[in-house]
């Protein structure tokens, strides 16, 4: 394939609430303003759809796939742009009880171009006292997704994923430029560690990453970062929000500058198998 041309991508940066159809709507406010200044490719965060920790109000209106409108809503917000649209996840029901934080991504005819279930649940207790367990409510992904697009190639992965370094460097082998990491990260991990496990990611594999955020105090009572970042292959930080409240960052990709990091440290290609030693002294 002939060297792919810089464009200009876009993080919409959101603090969704209970209700699906005003997150849709400001989303594609967001999406229309970021189009009007030239992105080509816009990113919304993790549960565009809806932010709703209690599973029992989450399901008295949450459709399957089939009657989920904000499917034909983002559809018909790519193709009347003409642009490349991940939205970065959204709740979707799979059985009773049972739903998966899955990511769509358009093309700009409008057409569902891949889908990406997250792999990795949140699962965790926090020094504050928060505790979440992603799994009681959402089953995760299977598979790991890579799309070839005209702009670039694109690897899809969903917020905890980042925090499992091998995802992103598998993506990065089989040749993504361009690593996507919507997310809700929690404000106490956000501070401690979002800016430095993005730029690893972009760092130890030689890609930009698109991390188009949740920011805020929502309605369930969480609590967002928000600080969408767009950061290139070298570790440097081409955009970010300035804190958590909703907007858009924009920033150049130049996928050829992907190749060029990787040329100068290759270690995708160098990888090296061992076997662990383990010695009880």
């Amino acid at each position: 394939m002939a060297e792919r041309a810089p464009f200009l991508a876009a993080c919409v940066q959101m603090r969704s609430g209970l209700d699906r159809a005003k997150n849709a709507a400001d989303a594609c406010a967001l999406i229309a303003e970021a189009a009007g200044k030239g992105a080509r490719f816009v990113a919304t965060p993790e549960m565009t759809n809806v932010v709703d920790r209690k599973a029992s109000r989450l399901f008295e209106s949450l459709p399957g796939e089939d009657g989920l409108t904000e499917i034909g809503t983002f559809s018909e917000a790519a193709k009347t742009h003409g642009i490349w649209l991940l939205i970065g996840s959204m709740a979707v029901k799979l059985e009773e009880r049972r739903a998966a934080n899955r990511a769509y991504l358009f093309a700009p005819d409008g057409s569902v171009a891949a889908r990406y279930d997250k792999l990795h649940m949140f699962d965790v207790d926090l020094p504050n006292g928060e505790s979440w367990k992603e799994s009681k409510v959402y089953r995760p992904g299977e598979e790991a997704v890579e799309v070839e697009t005209p702009l670039a190639k694109l690897g899809l992965t969903i917020c905890y994923d980042v925090r499992f370094p091998h995802l992103y460097r598998q993506l990065a082998q089989a040749g993504a430029e361009v690593l996507c990491v919507p997310a809700a990260f929690t404000r106490q991990t956000g501070e401690a560690h979002w800016k430095t496990l993005l730029t690893a990611r972009a760092i130890e594999t030689g890609s930009f990453v698109v991390a188009p955020a949740q920011g805020g105090t929502h309605e369930d009572g969480r609590e967002t970062y928000g600080h969408s970042l767009i950061i290139g292959p070298w570790g440097k930080v081409l955009a970010e929000a300035p804190g958590d409240e909703p907007g858009i960052v924009l920033a150049e990709i130049d996928p050829s500058a992907a190749h060029k990091a990787r040329q100068r440290i290759p270690n995708l290609a160098l990888e090296q198998s061992f076997k662990l030693a383990i010695l009880d002294l």
